[in-house]
């Protein structure tokens, strides 16, 4: 189970993918869950705009891919991971 470390509303917080690569993340509103994916080259940056539009009606996380950002990425590909 991955733990999210300490965050504040809209600040960068990391969690720890099962393989132990970390995740890089923003949360931000209040409501129900949406999580933001951007497209495969880009980093969440690409919808932070979105992000803020939604968040006055969700709980938005909006996360860098692996490999992307501020996100890890793991040493060696593996189609299971």
């Amino acid at each position: 189970m991955a733990v999210a470390r300490e965050q504040s509303a809209g600040a960068e917080a990391r969690v720890a993918s099962a393989d132990g690569t970390e995740i890089a993340f923003e949360r931000s509103g209040r409501g129900p869950a949406v999580v933001l994916v951007a497209s495969a080259l880009a980093d969440r940056s690409d919808t932070t705009k979105l992000a803020a539009l939604l968040a006055q009606h969700f709980t938005v996380i909006n996360y860098d891919r692996r490999g992307r950002g501020a996100s890890g990425d793991a040493d060696a590909y593996a189609p299971d991971r």
